[in-house]
């Protein structure tokens, strides 16, 4: 299952657009926002998926019957990019635990890259919903990587993957190797540089939400 946000007509698009858009992206704070802004879309987007259970609450003029989730998924982000937009993830799911994954893209002598893990830092997720972001998901090397090792170390329910703009190469990756995990997608670009960097994408999110690392 893939859901694409910008398929639908809706205010997405315009945060999408100002993304991408490289003058509005000199405004980090701005940037950073508009990702919190699509996690906080991407999180009621899911939302739709989960389990409730109708329960009763007494208001001050009578008892009102209300659907309520059976339970809360367990929020994951690869760093630093991740970080506004699971912020945004966090900011509706407000009880949710956290995990956080530390992944690099390491080069080699041929130009070419292998990724690595340094830590993963997460509360048991057996028998949860797992929700992994990354606001770019171009080769989905990193993603698949870092998905299999949570699934060796835990039994998780459900997993669902959110990135803010992916290529289509990535996606038929994260497919092939995660076939029960739902993916929800901002906006899919067709094109990866061979140095994988998706085109028109809108850049290194880490970079223009936090400044350039050396």
């Amino acid at each position: 299952m893939a859901f694409i946000l910008d398929q639908t007509k809706s205010i997405a698009n315009h945060f999408l657009a100002e993304l991408r858009d490289a003058q509005i992206q000199q405004d980090s704070m701005r940037f950073r926002r508009n990702m919190e802004r699509l996690g906080e879309i991407f999180a009621y987007e899911i939302s739709k998926t989960m389990r409730f259970t109708e329960r009763e609450f007494e208001t001050s003029l009578g008892t009102a019957s209300v659907q309520v989730m059976n339970e809360l998924p367990v929020l994951a982000t690869i760093l630093r990019a991740g970080l506004p937009l699971h912020q945004g993830l966090l900011n509706y799911f407000d009880r949710a635990d956290s995990a956080f994954i530390s992944a690099y893209r390491k080069t080699t002598k041929g130009h070419n890259f292998i990724i690595k893990i340094e830590y993963i830092s997460a509360p048991s997720l057996d028998d949860k919903i797992l929700v992994v972001a990354d606001p770019m998901i171009a080769t989905g090397e990193s993603m698949v990587l870092c998905c299999k090792e949570l699934l060796a170390q835990y039994k998780i329910k459900e997993l669902h993957i959110v990135g803010v703009i992916a290529c289509k190469v990535g996606i038929e990756h994260i497919k092939a190797n995660l076939p029960k995990a739902k993916l929800w997608i901002g906006s899919v670009d067709e094109e990866l540089t061979t140095k994988s960097y998706i085109v028109p994408g809108l850049g290194d999110a880490g970079d223009l939400s936090f400044g350039v690392k050396e």
